[in-house]
């Protein structure tokens, strides 16, 4: 029985990383095509912050699933890797946050740059959930 439980939450965690991993694709590499394509540059920068900063909770929600059925099936290594790509995918949240307040006068924000770091972490951790995918085909 123990087995069959082993075997069951290995292979939801698997469909719940690819999951993740199909949404992190769509949100920083198919839509920001698109967004650039179809709008002007000043917008299409604000859409793809905003786009990146409200998916990154529910991939980091995945991901956690994903690492926790991981770790319940024994699959350690894979568990991990998802764990560290869910903390990856909220770090990058937390990168995006709304800014409260005003700066200090004198002090530039650089959001381009924010888009773009937030843009390569996305990517990033996406390699690492296919990672975990791979190690949790194997049961590692």
């Amino acid at each position: 029985m123990l087995q069959s439980l082993q075997t069951l939450s290995n292979g939801i965690a698997l469909i719940t990383c690819a999951m993740a991993i199909g949404a992190s694709w769509v949100a920083s590499i198919a839509s920001p095509n698109c967004s650039f394509d179809k709008l002007t540059g000043a917008r299409a920068d604000t859409h793809v912050r905003e786009l990146l900063y409200r998916t990154a909770t529910p991939i980091a929600g995945m991901l956690l699933v994903s690492g926790a059925l991981f770790l319940l099936a024994t699959s350690w290594i894979a568990g991990t890797v998802a764990l560290v790509s869910c903390f990856g995918f909220f770090s990058t949240r937390m990168m995006l946050a709304p800014k409260e307040g005003k700066n200090p006068k004198g002090v530039r924000t650089r959001r381009k740059e924010q888009r773009g770091s937030s843009v390569m972490l996305s990517l990033m951790f996406t390699v690492a959930a296919v990672a975990a995918v791979v190690l949790g085909l194997f049961g590692l």
